[in-house]
């Protein structure tokens, strides 16, 4: 759908927060704490939490912070003007809020943006929560002045990294631990030895390793298909003339969902749970692979 850009505000270091309205000022799609919107950024497609209130049906607001080493997708978030059209899909929620007894939220910088909604629902609800936000220094932290009360903020120039391995030895079965931040925060939050698994979303896709070629067999047609080891099955796919939709290339948007019938993928995007992983019945062909052939329901 095409949004306006009505405001723009800088609310940390090299963040910044964008404020999107239709032309129309008619109700934007409902959504729910954890949803993120596809933005068409010329040629490029970036994935954005949505950090407002989703009771609010005529603001969507997005919180950017430009990556100096991206691939320019933040740069030109940050070129918006107001009263620039901006289209943007969705909104889908790959990372829902599960109703909990408690809940334990951990964010590390931009990480904010899907989880400050979240600590609101839950407050909203009185439901006990916790929020530990960890940034590299107060001045880089989103939304400081827009958090609740009893956040632990954590800004590492002054008080150092949080001791995450004794804080989620507190935690019991009755507490869903969501985080999102950077990968190693992700991985010692992943790491803890009991309880469910935690509730995670990344910045980018999962890191591959060496990736090895394999092949994938079009079940529609018998069409075997070689993946080397230095393109994707997406890559792959759109050289034969197959259409596959697609969005960020990135493994963190979920529009190329593909269904798998046959064969162990390796999954290296960030929408599916670690069930989902186990079941194998389907992967993100724009960054997933396989150590043998895959038979794809294309």
């Amino acid at each position: 759908m095409d949004l306006v850009l009505v405001d723009r505000q800088s609310i940390a270091d090299d963040v910044v927060l964008l404020s999107l309205r239709r032309e129309d000022g008619g109700a934007l799609p409902p959504w729910e704490p954890g949803a993120h919107v596809d933005v068409v950024l010329g040629d490029l497609v970036r994935q954005y939490s949505l950090c407002s209130d989703p009771a609010d049906r005529t603001t969507w607001r997005i919180a950017v912070r430009r990556a100096e080493d991206g691939r320019g997708g933040s740069s030109r978030a940050h070129a918006l003007a107001v009263g620039d059209a901006v289209w943007v899909h969705g909104p889908r929620n790959t990372f829902p809020l599960v109703p909990a007894a408690r809940y334990l939220f951990v964010a590390g910088g931009i990480g904010i943006t899907p989880i400050l909604p979240m600590v609101r629902r839950a407050a909203a609800d009185g439901i006990p929560w916790r929020l530990v936000y960890v940034g590299r220094r107060r001045s880089a932290m989103a939304f400081r002045d827009e958090l609740p009360d009893g956040v632990e903020l954590h800004p590492r120039d002054e008080v150092g990294p949080p001791d995450l391995a004794a804080l989620l030895s507190g935690t019991d079965d009755g507490t869903a631990v969501y985080c999102c931040g950077p990968e190693r925060m992700l991985a010692a939050v992943s790491s803890r030895p009991r309880g469910p698994s935690p509730h995670v979303e990344r910045f980018s896709a999962l890191p591959v390793g060496e990736p090895g070629a394999f092949e994938v067999e079009l079940a529609s047609s018998g069409l075997v298909l070689p993946v080397p080891a230095d393109r994707s099955v997406l890559d792959v796919l759109e050289a034969a003339g197959v259409a596959v939709l697609w969005s960020c290339r990135e493994g963190t948007c979920g529009t190329c969902e593909t269904g798998v019938l046959a064969g162990a993928p390796e999954h290296h995007d960030t929408v599916l749970t670690e069930d989902e992983r186990r079941v194998g019945d389907v992967l993100m062909v724009c960054v997933s692979r396989s150590s043998g052939r895959l038979v794809l329901d294309l």
